[in-house]
């Protein structure tokens, strides 16, 4: 936390204006005492730290380690009689939480431009492109880079680290905005989970710019969303915070997003579809190693292009184009940053040799995502044998064995099946249920368990010329299976490894 301590009666008026204190009897405690630290880890406690009790699988033993370690108030929806600390008592301690994180760092993104994003698919992408289109723009200025918040990575200017979450969370959020403004990294980008605003984990961040890229079916489950209307109204609750609306025409239920974003001060379109849309793109063809497009806004019309692999992209791409038309960003700016933006793991490019062989890594990891892949992937290349392999999450997300199988029935030529974070199941069990959807389809299926194997028999024993897509590990360096995480090899370096075998024995 930065030097901005606080009394700790600052903190007990916050909860009092907010309604969220359960107890309103005096507290006996120095409500003049400086807080140190605000924290909701027992192993991170100082003298004089608030301590949050949060997570359904929180232990009273952890209060005591934090009590030991200096803590000298708590938060909580519950009193802990047996700890002989004094409690503030929450009626909600994620709102809390948030409320309290960011007073704690002083409200930081009060002095940052910040740009969330949401959607089912294409944050990640998006969140590349408009860091690639600001930090061109911002070079221009000699300011140094915007900082950003993804799936992939966590970079705030003075911490740069895979990420543990899409959206951090509340302590560590304000942390890394913190730490932005301390750095003068004052242009952010974040993708913002819908679980992230459905449990108020970006609770007292102002956006600048909210863009909502898309809703489909995913993260429905008995431990995310109930249903796709808890799942969109979640996701919705982004444009409650945000200045600027950036949103896109040609989504499903773009109407219920309009009104939703209605209540921003600036509303901005995007569409493939509609002419009348703010930033609107047209003529989308393939042209050599890139997509090229054309767009027109307000300000402009021209060529743009990305180097990303998927006619998909281009719909992530006009959504950071309208990014850059909030921020009265110049084409040139836009241009550059497009062409030259890389997105780790998401529709990587790799190729033999002979050129008979392409195998692109992608992040797809439930339907909507693999059908917009596969689909982009056979426009690209349609005199090919298409191989998918791809796997399922365990324990969560069940909804994807049915939406992946489907778009791999429908689009692939070939199919394996494999290892993708099985967590608590079996991979052959997950495989199975996949394998039912794939039936429909009439379509024949192999399941290799390990994924090293799988990623080698897909590519070298592809029918030449051949497409291969391997669907949703990107870059992760780790399977999460029964006992956790432990390492694996990114699909990216097992292509490279199985093309380099291809090459040699194909030398000449």
């Amino acid at each position: 936390m930065t030097d901005n301590r606080r009394p700790l009666g600052d903190y007990v008026q916050l909860l009092l204006r907010h309604d969220l204190l359960a107890d309103n009897r005096p507290l006996p405690v120095d409500l003049t005492a400086p807080v140190a630290l605000v924290s909701c880890d027992s192993q991170v406690v100082i003298p004089r730290t608030l301590f949050v009790c949060k997570g359904a699988k929180f232990k009273e033993d952890y209060l005591h380690q934090a009590m030991d370690s200096g803590a000298f108030v708590y938060v909580s929806e519950k009193v802990y009689p047996d700890v002989p600390l004094p409690c503030l008592e929450v009626t909600d301690i994620r709102q809390a939480m948030g409320l309290l994180a960011d007073l704690a760092y002083g409200h930081p993104s009060g002095q940052l431009h910040i740009t969330g994003l949401t959607g089912t698919k294409g944050k990640t992408t998006t969140a590349y492109y408009i860091k690639s289109i600001l930090d061109a723009w911002l070079a221009g200025q000699n300011h140094r880079e915007s900082a950003l918040l993804s799936t992939i990575v966590t970079d705030d200017g003075l911490e740069r680290k895979p990420a543990k979450l899409t959206t951090p969370e509340p302590l560590d959020l304000q942390r890394h905005l913190s730490n932005a403004v301390q750095a003068g990294a004052d242009w952010l980008t974040m993708e913002v989970s819908s679980q992230a605003l459905k449990y108020g984990r970006v609770i007292g961040v102002d956006l600048e710019c909210a863009v909502f890229l898309n809703i489909g079916e995913d993260h429905i489950s008995p431990i995310e969303h109930p249903d796709l209307e808890d799942y969109l109204q979640s996701k919705l609750l982004i444009f409650r915070q945000a200045k600027t609306a950036c949103i896109n025409l040609d989504c499903d239920h773009a109407d219920e997003v309009a009104a939703a974003a209605a209540k921003c001060q600036r509303v901005l379109t995007f569409s493939q579809k509609d002419p009348a849309a703010t930033v609107y793109g047209a003529n989308v063809r393939k042209e050599g190693d890139k997509i090229a497009f054309h767009i027109r806004t307000p300000r402009y019309e021209g060529e743009l292009a990305i180097s990303t692999p998927g006619l998909f992209n281009v719909d992530n791409a006009l959504a950071a184009a309208a990014v850059a038309e909030a921020y009265d960003i110049p084409f040139e700016a836009v241009k550059e940053g497009l062409v030259r933006a890389f997105v780790p793991g998401r529709m990587e490019h790799y190729a033999s040799a002979d050129g008979q062989i392409s195998v692109i890594v992608d992040y797809s990891h439930n339907g909507m995502s693999l059908q917009n892949a596969l689909r982009s992937v056979r426009a690209e290349y349609p005199d090919r044998q298409l191989t998918v392999l791809f796997g399922c999450t365990g324990g969560k997300g069940i909804d994807r064995r049915e939406g992946m199988g489907n778009a791999a029935g429908e689009f692939a030529h070939r199919i394996i099946l494999t290892e993708d974070d099985p967590g608590p199941e079996e991979v052959e069990a997950i495989c199975a249920d996949i394998g039912v959807f794939l039936k429909k389809w009439n379509k024949e299926y192999t399941v290799i368990p390990d994924r090293e194997r799988a990623v080698e028999t897909a590519i070298l024993e592809a029918e030449r010329p051949a497409v291969v897509l391997l669907a949703g590990k990107g870059c992760e360096t780790a399977q999460k299976r029964k006992n956790g995480p432990e390492p694996c090899i990114p699909d990216g370096v097992l292509a490279q490894h199985a093309l380099d075998k291809y090459d040699r024995d194909h030398a000449g």
